[in-house]
């Protein structure tokens, strides 16, 4: 088993800002983008397996994790797909794959439609849907850009009652015993508790979420090129899985849709066992040479 906080950390700078990154396994380039509010750490309990097939490259995207940033960064959500390219291009990675979830699938497609070329497949986990608005996330966005949010914030995440409520991790795990788990949310919530500015920098990741780009989705999910690979836990409230079957049919290329049983918004943390499994066998399949 792998210890995630073992792996080798770097800091790799781009821009106005700066990337957490580690690698580890061997074999072809595999991308991990995490989405809101999590970082690179959702992906340990999927890497001890991956990586013996791919050289898994793990970004911590600004504004969340170990990653850095400045009060001037732009981290709307285009900007940070462009400067994820720029980090990966400057590190000679040529041509890669991707698995990334929640907003970080928005910031994959960005990069699976701009470089057709360059991404093999495209793995997908309940990410965001063109035209529909997760529960919360909108009020949050605008409740970030008023004064003393950081502070609310920070106490409401502090009170197990909130982070179990549905609007804060209640619709993660279809298994609710994962929220008593310090090993599951610490990660997560200890930093934007214990830091003003980290909680700044998630709320900055928020705000560069942009619906009206997500929706353009709709005319360009046709445009890209990468075999598709689809990973949902069936019971998601966030992303429900019969719009993510609806949009799957947008997709032009090889396309896949699983669906994880007994799992939520994170699948890839409740049975990693099996997303790991469909990963491999479905990038043996498409293995573009």
């Amino acid at each position: 088993m792998i210890d995630y906080k073992n792996i080798p950390f770097q800091s790799v700078q781009v821009n106005d800002v700066s990337f957490g990154y580690r690698q580890i396994g061997e074999g072809e380039d595999l991308v991990f983008i995490h989405g809101f509010p999590t970082h690179g750490y959702t992906w340990r309990k999927i890497l001890p397996k991956l990586s013996k097939y791919f050289k898994c490259h793990i970004l911590d995207m600004p504004g969340l994790g170990d990653s850095d940033w400045s009060r001037n960064s732009n981290l709307n959500i285009d900007i940070q797909a462009k400067n994820a390219y720029q980090l990966l291009s400057e590190m000679g990675i040529k041509q890669f794959s991707l698995i990334a979830h929640d907003s970080g699938g928005t910031i994959a497609r960005l990069l699976a439609i701009k470089h057709q070329h360059k991404i093999k497949n495209l793995i997908l986990i309940n990410t965001e849907i063109p035209t529909h608005r997760p529960p919360f996330i909108e009020l949050f966005q605008r409740i970030s850009r008023l004064p003393f949010s950081s502070y609310y914030f920070r106490n409401k995440l502090s009170q197990i009652r909130f982070v179990k409520s549905s609007m804060g991790f209640r619709q993660a795990y279809t298994d609710r015993t994962m929220l008593n788990n310090d090993e599951n949310l610490g990660p997560y919530l200890n930093p934007l508790i214990k830091s003003n500015k980290k909680i700044k920098g998630a709320f900055k990741f928020l705000r560069g979420i942009d619906w009206k780009l997500i929706d353009e989705f709709n005319k360009t999910h046709k445009e890209i090129k990468a075999n598709v690979l689809f990973i949902w836990g069936k019971n998601d409230k966030t992303f429900p899985i019969e719009l993510g079957i609806e949009m799957a049919r947008q997709f032009k290329s090889q396309m896949a849709f699983e669906i994880i049983d007994n799992a939520s918004l994170l699948p890839h943390e409740e049975k990693p066992e099996m997303v790991s499994d469909k990963i491999i066998k479905f990038s043996e399949r498409y293995n573009a040479t």
